[in-house]
């Protein structure tokens, strides 16, 4: 266990407060992981001022430059791929594996975005006037603020800092308090690459404490926050009327149709990774699943066969492949849910409100749950976050449509069928911001466009060329020659 400082001003700042927010490992809550300082409003002024002027040294920055900085951090993660892996299991909770997989794709985000820095930029436009030329500019928005959560660690603030970084801004980012510690080692390492001093700062601290603080300072230009919808929604309020842009990646219900066409084999395999994999925590799980009548049995049957196979336990031990949820209070809540959709007469298939067999009681593990629900249940509407999937039978490919889109969220969706027909009908009709045809609703590359419609998210989209957008303004301009 370590106590690490932030990163302010280009130096890694011995923590200055006898306040402390403990990381524990999900696992085992007795095992304390780390320790990072619950910063204060006055902490807080320090690291605009230093991303202010750091805003301007970036900004002159090249962009050839800038992407050198980004693939050197790409190469360091590579690097230190093993140690960040594990610190991603012990703090957040999630296997092994999937740790792994996410720290190669934090360098994947780094490395694309320092390509797009050969890219053409800007454009020369006709202008009617005699001797003038016209032409777009692509600017930085200056100091942006990135708010990150629990469940992607690292993965996440990559995917906003490499098009921030790339663009020119001078970044602050607040990590989620359950695993603030993989973003602190991020920052270490860009520091160590070469990043100039203010160009990015970490702020770890209670968001009741220091929220305000972080969204009123007048330098801020930009915020792009991942987490719920009720803290986005709040967000969007409370930054409305001023000159700040707001991205928001919010909650989700997904839904996959299994139309009666499908190969229920190839289905089965394919939601119960996106349901169960990291517990369910990830905004695009698999969480409602909607199947014709006529292969609802011999779906209902594959599924069980496919959660029996899974493995839980501690995310470092050998051969688990369903790992804790992120604290007790989370297995509590997915507790809850579980309860009250009974209550409310959904037919338990699978797991319950409980633990595993055999699981510490100091974990925070929580049973794969497979529950038959209908339309008018909370369970069908509400994000539960965790690894519970509803089933729900309908009568034909229209209902199953109908089905799917009956949520406020809209971020994934998908269909299992062999109609190519159907299936374009699926994608032309889906409400979602993602779609897929025989794939689960999870498992987005970093080059496609990401981000939903409804309650999950805002229009500005994260990932590929679109993520650039949200950061950077247009600024036309018109030349004479004399």
């Amino acid at each position: 266990m370590k106590i690490t400082g932030n990163l302010v001003d280009g130096k890694i700042l011995e923590p200055a407060t006898s306040d402390f927010i403990d990381v524990t490992n999900p696992a085992d809550s007795e095992q304390l992981v780390g320790r990072v300082p619950a910063m204060t409003a006055e902490d807080i002024h320090a690291v605009y001022e230093a991303a202010v002027i750091g805003a301007r040294t970036w900004r002159e920055t090249g962009v050839l430059a800038r992407g050198e900085i980004l693939r050197a951090a790409a190469a360091k993660v590579c690097d230190e791929s093993d140690a960040l892996a594990l610190l991603i299991v012990h703090e957040m909770g999630k296997t092994l594996a999937e740790a792994r997989v996410e720290v190669k794709k934090t360098a994947d985000f780094f490395d694309y975005y320092a390509g797009q820095a050969r890219l053409p930029y800007g454009e020369l436009l006709a202008d009617a006037r005699p001797g003038t030329y016209a032409r777009v500019i692509h600017e930085p928005l200056g100091v942006v603020l990135l708010i990150t959560p629990w469940n992607d660690p690292l993965l996440t603030p990559a995917r906003k800092m490499g098009p921030a970084l790339l663009a020119g801004n001078a970044v602050i980012i607040k990590p989620a308090t359950a695993a603030p510690l993989i973003v602190l080692e991020l920052a270490r390492i860009f520091n160590e690459v070469g990043l100039p001093a203010g160009v990015l700062g970490t702020v770890t601290g209670r968001g009741s404490d220091i929220g305000d603080t972080l969204l009123e300072n007048k330098a801020l230009r930009a915020v792009s926050f991942t987490g719920s919808t009720s803290v986005g929604l709040e967000l969007q309020k409370q930054l409305a009327g001023r000159p700040v842009r707001v991205q928001t990646e919010m909650g989700g219900k997904n839904a996959i149709a299994v139309l009666a066409d499908a190969d229920i084999a190839v289905a089965a395999k394919e939601i119960v990774s996106a349901a169960f994999a990291q517990a369910g925590q990830r905004c695009t799980a698999t969480s409602r699943v909607v199947v014709v009548q006529k292969v609802a049995t011999q779906l209902i049957a594959a599924l069980r066969e496919q959660m029996g196979a899974l493995k839980i336990g501690a995310g470092d031990a050998e051969g688990v492949t369903l790992g804790p949820v992120v604290s007790t209070a989370a297995r509590e809540e997915i507790f809850d849910h579980i309860q009250r959709a009974l209550g409310e007469s959904a037919e338990l298939l699978e797991g319950g409100a409980h633990a595993p067999e055999g699981a510490l009681d100091r974990g925070a593990f929580v049973s794969p749950t497979l529950l038959k629900v209908t339309r008018d249940q909370a369970i069908w509407r509400e994000e539960v976050f965790g690894p519970v999937l509803g089933i729900l039978e309908v009568g034909d490919e229209q209902e199953a449509v109908d089905a799917v889109n009956d949520s406020v969220y809209g971020l994934a969706a998908g269909v299992f069928t062999n109609d190519l027909g159907a299936a374009e009908r699926f994608i032309t009709q889906a409400e979602t911001g993602q779609v897929s045809v025989n794939h689960p609703t999870t498992g987005w590359d970093v080059h496609h466009p990401f981000g939903g419609f409804g309650y999950s998210g805002s229009p500005f989209k994260e990932q590929g060329l679109d993520a650039l957008q949200f950061y950077t303004r247009t600024k036309t301009v018109a030349v004479r020659a004399l």
